[in-house]
């Protein structure tokens, strides 16, 4: 009986170590994961524990970062919106401010060379007698319109005049009436769409004052348009001088009643234009 006492007291210290071992396996293969024991205490090394107890140990440590790093995704996907959403703007803000509009100007004074005493005084002269001549001529158009009053004209009277410049011809009629202008039997805008061929047929009336004291009938024919327009003044001066005589020294000093004879030179043989020679080739 003592042997046997010896021997279960002698197996027993063994079991109760391999006991507690195994009943200490469980929880320190489940606290490996932790980086405060991995990183710290010197523990004893553990046997190995079967596969099915790590399996959720590394599946567990294998899905926390992934999680982690979807959440974090989750968390920074609307920050980069919200930084990006006044790029555009302050973009727009640059286009509408013209670059150096806050800029002062400066003012730059060009080296003009000194002119001598003489020189100042003659260009004072000059510009002296170019502006007496303006406020003359103006002076005598404003004469001529305002001072001047139109002739009386009986009723049913006709005046009848030629105006020619160019290649055209203008018939004139001048009658009583209150200022109607037709040419061709169009009305003067619209045989003449252009403001100066409006102005240029005008101008006689205007100048003697007899713009809204007679009608005017006109058939022209020939050239251009340009031509035809100062046919037509030709031949309202030449009409008006027939109303009244005293007008012929105003429209003469303009120029109304002189036929304006320039035309387009002709061209010559062995030349392209008028003047305008071939170009010249050596071979």
């Amino acid at each position: 009986m003592s042997d046997e006492t010896n021997e279960t007291s002698e197996q027993s210290p063994e079991e109760t170590t391999e006991g507690q071992t195994a009943e200490t396996a469980g929880p320190v293969a489940d606290e490996v994961p932790s980086s405060s024991q991995a990183a710290g205490e010197d523990t004893p090394s553990a046997p190995p524990a079967d596969d099915g107890e790590q399996a959720p140990a590394v599946a567990s440590t294998e899905e926390e970062p992934g999680a982690d790093a979807s959440d974090a995704g989750e968390e920074a996907a609307p920050e980069p919106e919200q930084e990006r959403a006044p790029e555009p703007v302050a973009k727009e803000e640059k286009k509408d401010v013209i670059p150096g509009a806050n800029l002062e100007p400066i003012a730059i004074e060009p080296d003009a060379p000194e002119l001598s005493a003489e020189e100042r005084a003659r260009l004072e002269a000059e510009e002296e007698e170019k502006a007496r001549r303006e406020a003359e001529l103006a002076a005598a158009e404003s004469e001529s319109v305002a001072d001047r009053a139109p002739a009386k004209m009986e009723s049913g009277a006709r005046f009848l005049a030629t105006g020619k410049r160019k290649r055209s011809i203008a018939r004139v009629t001048l009658v009583p009436g209150d200022g109607k202008f037709t040419i061709n039997g169009r009305e003067l805008a619209e045989f003449f769409p252009r403001p100066l061929h409006q102005t240029m047929a005008r101008q006689p009336l205007t100048v003697s004052g007899y713009e809204g004291n007679v009608d005017v009938r006109v058939r022209v024919h020939g050239g251009g348009i340009s031509g035809q327009a100062g046919a037509v003044r030709h031949g309202i001066a030449r009409a008006l001088t027939e109303i009244d005589a005293e007008l012929r020294g105003d429209l003469k000093r303009r120029g109304f009643l002189t036929r304006d004879a320039r035309v387009k030179e002709r061209r010559k043989a062995g030349f392209k234009k008028a003047r305008k020679k071939p170009q010249f080739s050596k071979r």
